[in-house]
Parts: C-alpha cells; sequence; structure tokens
C-alpha cells in the first residue's frame, strides 16, 4: 500500500485533475455509478472522451507493454520500480484527462489500428457498427476493432457497452483455456523430454550396431574384391603356363624383343636429332637475343643522338635547359670519359661543346697512364665509360672511384658516337648505373 500511495502522489504532481489523483489508486479507474451518457460527438471521440470503465479495455487490450513503455519513457509517468500491472493502471490513469501522454497514447492507437479505423468509417449508423463489431469477433479480431468501435462517432453507449462485455468475457475464456493450455503444455513437455530421451537411447544404440554393421560390410567388401582379383590373376596364370608348355610363349616373346629391338634404334636416331636441332635452336635464339639487343641498343643511341641534334639545331624546339630529360641540363658541367675510341674524340668534344658541356678524356690505359685517372676522376661530375674501348684496370678503378664517392656513372657498349650520345642524354635523365648516394648516406 505504500507504493502504492507514493504511486498515487507522483500522478497528482503530474496530472493534478486525472481522476487517480483525485480519487486515489486503490483501483484501476474508479466509475461512478450515476453516469451520464455523453451525446453522440460528430467527430470520433478521443480516449480521454471515452467512459471511465472502458480505458481499462482500451489501454491493456489495443496497446501492447511496449507501446505503453515507449510512451512512459517519453512522457515521464513510469515510476521507478514499476512493474507490468502498476504501469498499466499509470496508463489507465493518465488516460482519463487530456494531457501529453493521453495525447501520446491517442496517436499511437490511431496509427496502430489505422486499418481498422478505415475499415469502420462505412458504418454510418450504430447498427452498422454493431454489425462489424461481430463480424470481427467471429474472425478473432479484437483490438483494431475495439478501438474503432470505441470512438466511432455513430457507435452508441449499448454498442459501445456490448463490445466491452464481449471483450471482458472473451478475457476470461482466453484466461482459463490459458490455464488449460499451460497444464496440457506442462504434462506434454514431460512427455517430450521422456520420448526424447528414449529416442536418445534408440538412436544411440542403433548407431552401434549400425557401425558395427558397416565395419563387417566394408570387411565383406574388401575380401570379395580380393577374390575378385585372386581369380583373375588365377586365369591370366593359367593362360600364361598353357602357352608356355606349347611354346608359343617363346615364339611371341622373340617377335616382341626384334620389334623392341627395332623401334629402340629408330628412337634412338630421332633423339640424337633432337638433340642436335635442340642445340642449333639454342644458338639460334641466343642470336636472335643478342642481335634485338643490339638491335634495341642501336635504336636507343639513335634516338640519343636525334634527340641531342634536335635539341641544339636552330630549327629544333626550344629549350631552357631545365626540362626534364633534357641534354641542357648538363651544361656547364665537367664530364669525363673514360677509353672509348681516341679517332672519334674529336666529334666527342664537339658534341659536349655543343650542349655547352666541358669534356675531359683519359684514354683507359692504352697510353696513358692509369696513375693520371684518380686526379680526372675528382675533377670530374659525371663519368661516362665505353666498355669496348676501355681496360680491365681502368674500368674496375672507375667502378670503385664512383661507388665510393657516389659519382654518377654511365657504362656504354659502344664507343661510337652515337653510343656516346646515349650515354649523355642517360646523364641528363639520372639513368646512370652508378647514382649519387642521397643526403645522409639512405
Amino acid at each position: 500500500m505504500c507504493e502504492l500511495h507514493r504511486m498515487q502522489a507522483k500522478v497528482r504532481d503530474l496530472w493534478p485533475d486525472s481522476p487517480v489523483a483525485q480519487e486515489g489508486m486503490s483501483t484501476v479507474v474508479t466509475v461512478p455509478h450515476a453516469a451520464t451518457v455523453r451525446p453522440a460527438p460528430r467527430r470520433r471521440r478521443k480516449l480521454w472522451e471515452l467512459e471511465s470503465k472502458y480505458l481499462c479495455p482500451v489501454v491493456g487490450t489495443c496497446l501492447s507493454l511496449e507501446d505503453i513503455k515507449r510512451i512512459a519513457r517519453k512522457d515521464g509517468f513510469s515510476g521507478s520500480g514499476f512493474d507490468d500491472y502498476r504501469l498499466h493502471v499509470e496508463a489507465v490513469s493518465v488516460a482519463g484527462s487530456r494531457n501529453s501522454a493521453s495525447e501520446s497514447l491517442q496517436k499511437t492507437l490511431d496509427r496502430k489500428h489505422l486499418k481498422a479505423v478505415k475499415s469502420f468509417e462505412q458504418a454510418r449508423d450504430d447498427a452498422a457498427v454493431a454489425e462489424l463489431w461481430r463480424r470481427h469477433l467471429e474472425l478473432g479480431e479484437v483490438a483494431g476493432p475495439l478501438w474503432a468501435v470505441m470512438t466511432h462517432k455513430a457507435a452508441g453507449p449499448e454498442t459501445r457497452a456490448q463490445a466491452y462485455a464481449d471483450v471482458h468475457m472473451l478475457s476470461h475464456q482466453v484466461g482459463a483455456g490459458q490455464a488449460a493450455d499451460a497444464r496440457r503444455l506442462a504434462f506434454l513437455e514431460g512427455e517430450t523430454e521422456r520420448l526424447a530421451y528414449q529416442a536418445r537411447q534408440d538412436a544411440e544404440r542403433m548407431a552401434g550396431e549400425l557401425a558395427r554393421r558397416s565395419e563387417r560390410i566394408l570387411g565383406l567388401e574388401a575380401e570379395l574384391q580380393d577374390l575378385r582379383k585372386a581369380r583373375l590373376e588365377l586365369a591370366v596364370l593359367r593362360g600364361r603356363l598353357a602357352e608356355l608348355e606349347s611354346g608359343q610363349a617363346l615364339v611371341g616373346l622373340g617377335r616382341r624383343l626384334l620389334m623392341l629391338e627395332a623401334a629402340n634404334g629408330e628412337l634412338r636416331a630421332q633423339a640424337a636429332r633432337l638433340v642436335d636441332s635442340d642445340a642449333r635452336l639454342r644458338d639460334r635464339m641466343r642470336e636472335v637475343d643478342r642481335l634485338r639487343a643490339e638491335r634495341d641498343s642501336l635504336v636507343l643511341e639513335r634516338d640519343a643522338l636525334e634527340h641531342l641534334l634536335l635539341a641544339e639545331s636552330p630549327d629544333g624546339p626550344g629549350c631552357d635547359g631545365h626540362c626534364t630529360g633534357c641534354p641542357a641540363t648538363l651544361r656547364d658541367r665537367c664530364v669525363l670519359c673514360v677509353g672509348g675510341r681516341t679517332a672519334l674524340l674529336p666529334q666527342y668534344r664537339l658534341l659536349a661543346e655543343r650542349l655547352g658541356v666541358r669534356l675531359i678524356h683519359h684514354d683507359g690505359g692504352r697510353e696513358e697512364a692509369l696513375s693520371r685517372l684518380p686526379e680526372l676522376l675528382a675533377a670530374s661530375d659525371a663519368v661516362i665509360c665505353p666498355t669496348d674501348c676501355v681496360s680491365h684496370p681502368a674500368y674496375y678503378q672507375v667502378k670503385k672511384h664512383c661507388k665510393q664517392v657516389g659519382k654518377p656513372c654511365v657504362l656504354t657498349r659502344h664507343s661510337g658516337l652515337s653510343g656516346f650520345a646515349a650515354a649523355l642524354e642517360r646523364l641528363a635523365r639520372g639513368q646512370a648505373e652508378i647514382h649519387p648516394m642521397p643526403v645522409g648516406g639512405q
């Protein structure tokens, strides 16, 4: 009772004019005995316009507990520790007058039972409403039709009272049926558990028996397969024994041996021819690869030479010497050429001068001393080394020096003028075999 008094005080604080706040919460709804019959409205009734005794079945039947809880959280009438019954009592109490909670209940009921409300709109008088209610009740449709009947503008007091009575008796019948169903369900659950246990035992027993029979069947099938193989082998051996006894087997073996020796000789000859053809094919493929590589190198050298000539030609496209990959980016740089053809040295110098490059040369140890090479390497910004016209000591000394100091170095296979031009273009593009070390040695 203390809890009910606290609930009553809370309702009194939130909705002072509600029936519960004025009359207490000892009952769900207090209905005066001498309730006056309200005139039929010209519109659908609102929830708070219904007779008080109808609020309990409407809220309890037409709304789910989840609907009520959601509205209670929104409008703040769910007390601490409320159970489902107390929450239902609270919802019925606030539905008796117009407030934010009852308006939320009205909107939820209209939205949830919109289909039923529209279905009852075709009824123009009280008799039609009552007839529709009976049809839906026979079909087991109660919640939506109950809300539609209670709020229908044409429904009279007798029709609403009949709907109330039908729902009241239906609740008793449902409760009694549920009790019987619960007892029947408990019995059936026990019976089901017993039968399930027995079924599991039978299944385990049958599974064991089935496994033993399956194992026995597999063993018999294996024995049958062995017997069939043995029978076939016995038939073959009997046939061979008959051939040996008649002498036909030796004649057949001799013929097969002669045929195999002839076939073996032919296969050996074919294998020798294939080995020879394969060797020649590999030689041709290596020659093709070498020619392709030489062709690609010559194409690159030709393109580089044309690029250099066009870059310096008065009729060629203009360049300020700062575009990426342009040979003019080597302008005012000192390039050392180690090796190469001495006869082409004037052409090397002429091409370098046209590009603004200062060229110094060392013949790679053929006539000049290698002792002078370190001094030239130190004085140059980059190195070009044609590998077809340089001594081995000079070649290794150039690679060692450039790796140690991180100086860009281009190793070209051809010492011709086009090869020299290609080397200059590779230097300009930063495509050297040996690159400068990044800052910090990373």
